[in-house]
């Protein structure tokens, strides 16, 4: 009896692995568009118009339900932004501080150094108000997702209506670059035009996608730049060192048959 209930328990296994599997492998049958990213490649670096594009992407559509509790305003220096934008950037913002010498909070105008502001008091509150999905926050999200740039991308130009045959669910938007295709966040660039940038840029929906993934491979990576940098002079050094130490072995060695 026991041998017999460890091998219904060995086919349990086997039967839910091999259905884990074939899970995982449609996933992966999902291929991610090849967007071409300016900081893509050894020598890629940032383009500042398109970060600064993206922060406004974020700003007048992710924040109202993603947070990015790891950057603070004045992080956007870093991407092209003067003191006085961050410090109005800032005051745009109403940040909760206290308690005042009453014990009380009260709500006072953003500065530089405060975090980006949370859309919501508490992840409960996140939840009730996006129909039980918490939004996750965007401080690392291209780090935590497969595809990185490519993914954040894909999936907001991926809405669309669904296949013949395929039902979506109450409460569901079909996205063919998302697992399963079924999301339950709604499409949140709709339409080209639905921002005006600064730049004159076309706010076309696949170039809002893009800025904006920009923008968060940025915040993920700020260091990307001075990173690349540092490698590319740490292979120049060691490449002059390589030649100088053969030449010098060249020279020692010359009388030695």
């Amino acid at each position: 009896m026991a041998l017999r209930l460890m091998k219904r328990a060995a086919l349990g296994a086997a039967l839910s692995l091999g259905l884990m599997g074939g899970a995982m492998a449609a996933e992966g049958e999902i291929h991610l568009p090849d967007t071409k990213f300016s900081f893509e490649g050894v020598f890629g670096t940032y383009d500042r118009a398109s970060l600064q594009r993206g922060f406004q992407v974020y700003k007048e559509v992710c924040s109202a339900c993603h947070s990015m509790h790891l950057l603070s305003y004045r992080n956007l220096q870093e991407i092209g932004l003067n003191a006085e934008e961050v410090a109005a950037v800032a005051a745009s913002v109403q940040i909760q501080d206290g308690p005042n010498d009453n014990g009380e909070m009260f709500e006072r105008p953003g500065r530089a150094s405060d975090r980006f502001r949370s859309p919501f008091a508490n992840a409960a509150a996140a939840r009730a108000a996006n129909n039980g999905a918490l939004p996750p926050d965007f401080s690392v999200i291209t780090k935590a997702r497969e595809g990185g740039a490519d993914y954040v991308h894909a999936l907001l130009v991926g809405y669309g209506e669904p296949p013949e045959g395929v039902t979506v669910m109450e409460g569901m938007h079909y996205n063919k670059y998302f697992a399963g295709h079924q999301i339950a966040m709604a499409p949140p660039l709709t339409q080209d035009g639905q921002l005006t940038f600064a730049d004159g840029t076309n706010a076309t929906v696949d170039q809002m996608a893009k800025d904006v993934a920009t923008f968060l491979t940025w915040a993920a990576e700020p260091e990307l730049e001075s990173r690349r940098a540092m490698g590319v002079r740490v292979i120049l050094f060691l490449a002059i060192l390589g030649g100088i130490t053969y030449a010098v072995k060249r020279k020692i060695w010359a009388d030695v048959h």
